[in-house]
């Protein structure tokens, strides 16, 4: 009897379930990556920022994604806690995928994408919404790449009232998968 009874994401392609094969275009996304990067906006300080992300797969045709980061000093301590989200990477038709995401701060997003190459997906909300507190977010439009090995991305967003523009970008190494 596995230790999980209900089952259990894997973040490694060598062990656990057969990737799904609609999942194929997100074969290099599978795994743990961490590294840091650097969130602004015009209502928001600057500040570097130490990221952790995982993709994982249950064999169903979906990856699980959870990321979580921490704001990091000028001498690079952690100041605190930060972003958080976690959702679901769908494979459609093609090239084509969804991604839904859900953040704590209220605010929950739903993607339409495309892999553009083989290691390079694009997205673009289709669907924002948001609890009555949360922030006025309209849009996101994010880009993530690999290039030697590491997973590079860039987020721009439309939110309180600003026009669509960058917010946030970081540089991630693989650690497990």
């Amino acid at each position: 009897m596995p230790d999980n009874p209900l089952g259990s994401d894997t973040h490694d392609l060598r062990e656990g379930p057969d990737l799904h094969p609609a999942l194929l275009p997100f074969v290099p996304l599978v795994g743990v990556w961490q590294g840091q990067g650097q969130v602004g906006y015009p209502t928001i300080e600057g500040h570097r920022y130490r990221q952790r992300v995982s993709f994982g797969h249950d064999g169903r045709p979906f990856l699980a994604y959870e990321s979580r980061a921490v704001l990091l000093g000028p001498d690079g301590a952690v100041l605190r806690q930060s972003a958080r989200e976690v959702g679901w990477w769908r494979a459609g038709q093609g090239d084509e995928f969804e991604v839904l995401l859900a953040h704590p701060t209220g605010i929950v997003e739903v993607y339409a994408g495309v892999a553009t190459g083989p290691t390079t997906w694009e997205l673009s909300t289709d669907v924002v919404a948001r609890t009555h507190t949360a922030k006025e977010v309209t849009a996101n439009h994010r880009l993530y790449g690999i290039v030697d090995g590491a997973l590079l991305y860039a987020v721009d967003m439309a939110a309180v009232g600003q026009p669509l523009q960058p917010h946030l970008s970081a540089q991630l190494e693989r650690v497990s998968g």
